[in-house]
């Protein structure tokens, strides 16, 4: 277990992320989901309504699943197949499926390290991240998949308190053409990256991501049997 993991693990004062009233479902977007491997969801309409209408049960619910996941939805994304790398399936955050407006809230204290519009077909579109600092160890959060109005009034090191508002979902095609979620990731070392971190890694180097990247749930506080 890493360092960072032993600190989220005995902290407590996380706020929540989204304060939606919906229950949350868990949803598999794995090649165990029968249901996706004879669909085509490369319209981003298509996919939306397969998501909020048959797996969220007519928006019944709020979805909520994905870390760790190797996911067969991206093999109709170039984004993940780029012919020069690795193709990249191995999702490193959680994602939230909620509908476009639905407020994100700071889980604890922050200062913004970076952001950006990430403008192409299958990215975050709209992202945030967020520098924290609990037990002198500093880590960053990413949001990705915002509104363009997120982006509004933002500079680097602005600070932003636990639980403020400070963002909303946003919808397609700006959010990165996905239907209308969040994804939420804990990065342990950004490195030099700013606005923008792999969200999704290949099978060869998800061991590398996994650690750099740990369970999004340790944060979130989300029961597993959701």
């Amino acid at each position: 277990m890493s360092k960072l993991q032993e600190i989220l693990e005995k902290h407590e004062e996380f706020a929540p992320i989204i304060q939606s009233a919906k229950p949350f479902k868990k949803l598999d977007f794995s090649a165990s989901n029968q249901a996706l491997t004879s669909r085509d969801l490369s319209e981003t309409s298509v996919f939306s309504k397969f998501v909020f209408d048959e797996m969220l049960a007519g928006n019944t619910f709020a979805g909520i699943g994905g870390y760790g996941e190797n996911r067969i939805i991206y093999r109709q994304r170039k984004h993940f197949n780029n012919e020069d790398e690795q193709p990249r399936s191995i999702h490193l955050g959680t994602d939230i499926w909620a509908e476009a407006g639905e407020p994100i809230y700071a889980p604890l204290n922050a200062k913004v390290h970076g952001f950006a519009f990430n403008n192409h077909y299958g990215d975050y579109g709209p992202t945030i991240i967020l520098a924290h600092t609990l037990d002198n160890l500093t880590f960053c959060t990413l949001y990705g998949h915002l509104s363009l109005e997120s982006l509004e009034d933002l500079f680097v090191g602005k600070s932003i308190a636990a639980n403020e508002k400070f963002a909303t979902i946003g919808c397609y095609p700006e959010n990165g053409d996905w239907p209308t979620h969040l994804h939420f990731q804990i990065i342990g070392n950004i490195g030099d990256y700013k606005g923008d971190f792999p969200g999704v890694s290949s099978i060869q180097d998800q061991e590398h991501y996994l650690n750099l990247c740990p369970d999004p749930n340790l944060i979130l506080r989300i029961a597993e049997n959701c």
